[in-house]
């Protein structure tokens, strides 16, 4: 089968030939049908998070039509479209068995430790596989599979309520899902922090409040905007010290701020005047349970969650298109969320 893979750490994706997949007992194969383009992707190009050895086929976004069956699979799952939940776990362990297969000591990613989604094929346990909604388009479903479900995640780590005003700092794939979520699920008010014109435009377009850190102290808008209350959650996509800082200076007395962006360099905390002053709680996000994944599709199904506006670009099966949406991604593209579709 051909896949778009990383053949060397710093160097552009490379369609390869690889061997076509074959299930074993409990697994499936997945005809690719749509594979979202996320930043995480660019890191594993430039090699600053750790991938399995090369050539690996990159892709944890993934939806697709379930052709091969494993000995044990239910022959009715043949033919369904299907949305892949990433985190392979081993099932057996003290965190599998609690649903937080994340921090399963043997567990893998699809795209980072086994081969993933910028494929024709794909191998993974069938219970991985979740059926998409009807009405549900294959590229959404793909995207809500890293940005969407991660994005709940940070809302359920973050303790949010309805009710709850909540600012979400950078409005990419993840950030846009955020801002949707915490509306669906009935937030008071809903602040999008960006530098981006384009993603702001969109913040505005769904309802939530534009807040342009290029222009002004993010922070500081959001407590003029709160009559100096701040917001209960703070959700923090960027990656960036500034905006780590600025994430937490917006929450409100008890406020709730959560980490979800990866970066390699510390962040500034006053921890009278950010943390002890208005005892504020910073969690941490990791990925998202299979839960979420649950949870997310069935939000999309009854349409109380509506992303098409998330997908701004799609791109066909194709090396040259993939690397210039990461080239886009390490220079801070406009773009909310890119889609590989194939066909």
């Amino acid at each position: 089968m051909k896949a778009i893979c990383l053949s060397e750490t710093g160097a552009p994706l490379e369609l390869r030939n690889l061997p076509m997949p074959a299930p074993s007992p409990g697994e499936i194969v997945v005809r690719v049908t749509a594979a979202g383009i996320c930043h995480s992707d660019a890191h594993y190009r430039a090699g600053t998070a750790s991938t399995a050895a090369p050539p690996l086929a990159l892709g944890h976004e993934v939806a697709g039509v379930v052709e091969h069956l494993g000995d044990g699979v239910n022959p009715d799952r043949l033919g369904s479209r299907v949305a892949l939940h990433y985190l392979v776990g081993c099932g057996e362990c003290m965190q599998c068995r609690s649903g937080r297969e994340m921090f399963c000591d043997q567990g893998e990613m699809l795209g980072k430790d086994r081969h993933g989604g910028f494929a024709e094929y794909v191998v993974v346990p069938a219970a991985n596989a979740l059926e998409i909604p009807e009405g549900v388009d294959d590229a959404v479903a793909a995207i809500m599979m890293c940005s969407t479900v991660t994005a709940l995640h940070a809302l359920r780590r973050a303790r949010f309520r309805p009710g709850d005003r909540v600012a979400v700092f950078g409005c990419g794939g993840l950030g846009m899902s955020a801002i949707h979520l915490a509306q669906a699920l009935g937030a008071a008010a809903v602040f999008g922090v960006d530098i981006s014109t384009a993603k702001l435009n969109q913040v505005s377009e769904v309802g939530a409040h534009p807040v342009n850190a290029r222009e002004l102290d993010p922070a500081n808008a959001i407590l003029a905007a709160t009559s100096r209350e701040g917001v209960e959650v703070s959700l923090e996509f960027v990656g960036r010290p500034e905006s780590v800082d600025a994430s937490i200076r917006a929450a409100s007395v008890h406020g709730r701020a959560a980490m979800v962006s990866l970066m390699d360099v510390p962040a500034p905390v006053y921890t009278y005047r950010d943390l002890i002053a208005r005892e504020v709680d910073v969690v941490g996000v990791s990925d998202h349970w299979r839960q979420d994944v649950v949870d997310v599709l069935a939000m999309a199904g009854s349409h109380l969650l509506r992303l098409d506006s998330v997908v701004t670009r799609r791109v066909p099966f194709d090396a040259g298109a993939v690397n210039d949406v990461l080239d886009a991604l390490d220079a801070g593209t406009s773009d909310v969320r890119a889609v590989m579709q194939f066909g």
